[in-house]
């Protein structure tokens, strides 16, 4: 009996417990495997990184998630087993959708009487904000040491992170804080945290809608698309925010004759998620002292069934030597066995792009980054990496780009699958990695805290452009 208990209490302190909520359980068991199996057919064949993919494992996944969703008891709990799956191929443009009714029940920062927003530095889990009433209870600057019994890290890994769909491990590890104890209305969380002064602190967290609307933090100016100001008085600071929409390309332009005076430019791209290509190159051009400039290389899979069918009966070693006996040259061989792994590629033409602007800023530009820039806003910082007024400060980018097929999903969902391999203009890779900055400059805890008083990357590009002749 004392052996059962203690199971129970294991259990009991692994898991969120969910009390009251109400999921839809719409589907059928037949939608459940179509909805599945449809993913999986459609990135094997389209998936542009398949090759990095280990084969066997993501066949074994597939049959286990087989397995799996037919046990789920809800809609919610199917599409958790679809996100799983898709995790696994390690890209942020690769995605499984919820349905928005169910993706509007997940709650990330609500608990009844407490409100709670966690943010990642260095790999460890803080509390970044809380409600006015709790912010002594809770003090911001708090790390979250432990969840349902298990290290903040043990938790992530287990619970956590196998949801989760990004392409670089930054990003991972700032989803994985963000979204720690995300949950529907009712799950119950055990968390252990220790304060700034050294104080552990345990609590029991339910997810309900918190009244309070107070928190404990200043509150900061609305953030818009498009910022413009003077730091200093011949160094100007420009953030673009997004480039989903053409109106920051109005905005930039409207403001040229005030950056024309500037003698020391910060572009600030910091928590821009990208949008069109189109309206970065816009910007950029500005920046550029060529006529022409080389974007990113272009890669899509190379897909003729005859070719995959020959390389289904070759082996790696054929690809060494060929195979006399079928008359393949190496190339030929390596050619169909590369065909039938999903890595034979078709590379898009790379032209010089001509690019016309009225002015250009020639003057020494800071261009701030974190790991929350990505895609278009990449692009934008691929058309710079060659001016030589251009120096990146700050983070490591997202590192995920590339154009998403959408697929849809039974229940209103839809999946996003990666078909476009993009790397620098070089042919090196950053997909997986990020862009990396000239000067690297991480987030500090008083950055995430008081971004208000502290801006450690800002104070960088501020103090290198003061230095630069």
């Amino acid at each position: 009996m004392m052996l059962k208990k203690i199971l129970i209490l294991c259990l009991f302190l692994q898991f969120p417990v969910t009390i009251f909520s109400q999921i839809p359980n719409t589907l059928s068991l037949d939608e459940k495997i179509y909805g599945l199996s449809k993913f999986w057919s459609e990135a094997n064949y389209n998936f542009v990184y398949l090759y990095k993919v280990n084969q066997a494992q993501w066949d074994a996944a597939y049959k286990e998630a087989i397995t799996n969703i037919q046990s789920t008891k809800n809609d919610y709990d199917y599409f958790r087993e679809l996100q799983k799956l898709c995790a696994l191929l390690k890209d942020g443009h690769t995605l499984i959708h919820m349905p928005e009714n169910l993706q509007n029940l997940v709650m990330t920062t609500h608990f009844g009487a407490y409100r709670l927003f966690l943010t990642n530095i260095d790999g460890k889990v803080y509390v970044m904000d809380v409600n006015k009433s709790k912010e002594l209870e809770i003090p911001v600057g708090s790390e979250i040491v432990k969840v349902n019994g298990l290290a903040t890290a043990d938790y992530q890994a287990r619970f956590v992170k196998p949801y989760l769909s990004t392409s670089t491990i930054d990003a991972l590890d700032n989803q994985a804080a963000y979204s720690l104890l995300a949950g529907l209305e009712g799950d119950q969380y055990e968390i252990e945290l220790l304060t700034p002064k050294g104080e552990r602190k345990s609590f029991t967290l339910t997810h309900a809608t918190t009244e309070e609307t107070a928190l404990s933090s200043v509150p900061l100016p609305p953030s818009q698309n498009f910022e413009f100001k003077w730091v200093q008085k011949d160094i100007a600071y420009v953030a673009i925010r997004t480039f989903e929409d053409a109106t920051v390309v109005k905005e930039f332009e409207a403001k040229l004759p005030e950056l024309q005076k500037a003698k020391k430019i910060i572009l600030d791209v910091r928590n821009n998620g990208g949008g069109s290509s189109r309206n970065s190159l816009n910007i950029a051009k500005y920046f550029i002292e060529q006529d022409t400039i080389y974007g990113a290389r272009n890669y899509s899979r190379e897909i003729i069934p005859t070719d995959r069918a020959i390389g289904s009966f070759l082996t790696a070693a054929d690809t060494v030597n060929g195979k006399e006996q079928w008359g393949l040259s190496k190339e030929d061989a390596t050619a169909f066995y590369k065909a039938a792994q999903g890595a034979k590629f078709h590379k898009f033409a790379q032209n010089p792009i001509p690019i016309q602007s009225d002015s250009k800023l020639s003057v020494p530009t800071a261009i701030l980054t974190n790991n929350y820039t990505a895609s278009a806003a990449e692009d934008f910082l691929i058309y710079l990496l060659n001016s030589k007024n251009s120096t990146q400060i700050g983070e490591y980018t997202n590192g995920s780009t590339g154009q998403p097929l959408q697929v849809e999903l039974p229940g209103d969902a839809s999946a996003w699958i990666c078909t476009k391999k993009v790397t620098l203009p070089n042919g090196e890779e950053f997909v997986g990695i990020g862009i990396n900055p000239d000067i690297v400059v991480k987030r500090n805890l008083n950055d995430a805290l008081y971004p208000s008083k502290f801006d450690s990357q800002l104070t960088e590009a501020i103090h290198f452009l003061e230095n630069k002749k």
